[in-house]
């Protein structure tokens, strides 16, 4: 089993600020991330005047400041993008953005040569930008909170038109953070079944207990806000993990992969020298000569697991000592015809 894809969303975290977006690069390098993943809009063509905030940017930015004007400050431009995924390159990690138009992801594609694309979840209504995406054959991970079944049904089939396009879907919980009895891991198991295609989790909580947890459900990439301090200024800091947090998940997670193992149940080889040892085998319970018929009052089972096993006692009875035999020693067929 291959390991899940880590990848820390830096998203708007960066503040607009490219020397701190380089610097979280590295940071996210270090903390064990698969890829680092920004967004790419711009808020002209993303918001209409008069949009208002959502609960958790009103917490986390200032009253005065409308939701076009957040946004705004939060661009990366053209020259950002190529910058980020130049330093990325030779930082040794995956550069990803998510478009919210299609210029963008035109951009994405035919300027930067992203390796896959990732949508965001409230973008799963937008089909145009589907049908593009889909149209460049590249591996497509799609976010699905907020979604419905039917909903997700329309952009399935959009990916599946293209045979050469592969999709990932995301399950996540779309509030900042989220709350446990929100989550419902086990839709991704729904995500399976209903559409044959990978899942993965876009992780929202608090802490990193659910992340570990989707392993068992089958993730194969697991996505979590990352910033350098919690404390700075902008909507997504608060509910964003911090160098170390991020550290402990790709720890936990790689550690909760090995622990699946596989579906075959064996003697594991760490096992073997504990079954010599610990299981029993057939001894004698008292003495037994040549000649003499065993019946089972000879019988009886002991430490260590070196001979005999238990379900082999009936194929004994009945049989003749071919040699004396002491009480506590172990019968083996050799002994016996």
């Amino acid at each position: 089993m291959s390991q899940p894809f880590l990848i820390a969303e830096i998203g708007v975290n960066h503040n607009g600020d490219v020397d701190l977006a380089i610097k979280m690069i590295d940071s996210a390098k270090k903390a064990g991330a698969d890829a680092v993943k920004f967004q790419t809009f711009t808020a002209d063509a993303l918001v209409s005047h008069g949009t208002p905030k959502v609960p958790y940017q009103e917490r986390s930015t200032s009253p005065k400041e409308s939701h076009y004007e957040m946004l705004r400050k939060l661009e990366l431009t053209r020259k950002d993008h190529i910058a980020l995924k130049s330093h990325c390159e030779k930082a040794g990690i995956i550069f990803l953005s998510t478009p919210y138009d299609i210029d963008s992801a035109r951009f994405l594609h035919e300027k930067l040569d992203v390796s896959m694309f990732k949508t965001a979840s409230a973008d799963i209504v937008d089909l145009p930008l589907h049908r593009y995406i889909s149209s460049t054959g590249k591996p497509s991970i799609v976010s699905v909170g907020m979604a419905t079944l039917g909903e997700i049904e329309e952009v399935v089939d959009i990916y599946k038109l293209n045979k050469k396009s592969s999709l990932t879907l995301l399950h996540c919980v779309s509030n900042y953070p989220c709350t446990d009895e929100s989550l419902n891991l086990n839709v991704m198991k729904t995500l399976r079944s209903a559409f044959d295609v990978p899942v993965g989790y876009s992780d929202h909580s608090v802490g990193y207990i659910a992340a570990v947890l989707s392993i068992a459900f089958g993730a194969s990439v697991i996505e979590k806000h990352f910033t350098i301090d919690k404390n700075q200024p902008g909507p997504d800091h608060l509910a964003s993990s911090t160098p170390e947090d991020f550290t402990m998940l790709a720890l936990a997670v790689r550690r909760a992969e090995a622990m699946l193992g596989c579906t075959t149940k064996k003697l594991q080889e760490e096992e073997q020298q504990m079954a010599l040892v610990s299981r029993k085998s057939i001894v004698l319970k008292k003495d037994l000569r040549v000649g003499e018929i065993v019946d089972e009052t000879h019988l009886t089972l002991k430490r260590p697991g070196t001979g005999l096993l238990s379900r082999e006692m009936d194929n004994l009875i009945g049989r003749k000592a071919l040699r004396d035999l002491s009480s506590g020693e172990q019968v083996f067929y050799h002994d016996i015809k």
